[in-house]
């Protein structure tokens, strides 16, 4: 059986984002399947959920415009990481997705953010990750066959820059082995 993403973004992604939970509004109760946003989509959670969700998204959108460049282009796509996020972030053509399900660790190509250390954890222990994670510190872990990062939760107190910039030279570590 073929696991299907379920989340937020583009059917095509190569940057997948996964988090343990989902914005408490209720047409969002039963997700089953990968959704693209739209326009204003992300704006409507940050009003409907609070802080938490503003925090996910826009970190979400500067780890984007952190990524090294010569691999990732979000950067080019818009004149700030916020109109990124307005305007493509998780929409068609974007080539992100944000997801709720395990990863599913079959193209060479995508990009495998874990938030979090205790999901991360939790994934291995339910046998829903099977990542040879190397644990780098109390935060990050990677596993660069699978281009797995396990990093702090999408939050500015526990993914500050300087950490988003240290994410971001992990990403790089595992381009440069292809």
């Amino acid at each position: 059986m073929h696991q299907q993403p379920i989340g937020f973004g583009d059917q095509s992604f190569n940057v997948a984002v996964y988090i343990a939970n989902i914005p408490n509004m209720p047409q969002y109760s039963e997700i089953s399947s990968l959704q693209a946003m739209i326009d204003g989509q992300i704006d409507t959670i940050n009003q409907a959920c609070g802080n938490g969700w503003r925090k996910v998204f826009n970190v979400y959108a500067k780890v984007l415009f952190a990524l090294p460049s010569e691999y990732y282009h979000f950067a080019k796509l818009a004149p700030t990481w916020q109109h990124y996020r307005d305007t493509q972030l998780l929409q068609k053509n974007s080539h992100t997705a944000l997801l709720f399900s395990p990863p599913i660790l079959t193209s060479n190509n995508t990009l495998h953010i874990i938030a979090g250390r205790t999901y991360a954890k939790t994934l291995i222990n339910q046998g829903q990750l099977t990542a040879q994670l190397d644990w780098l510190d109390d935060e990050f872990a990677i596993d660069k066959t699978n281009k797995v990062i396990v990093c702090p939760y999408f939050d500015y107190r526990q993914l500050s820059n300087i950490k988003i910039a240290r994410l971001s030279e992990l990403v790089a570590s595992i381009q440069f082995i292809n």
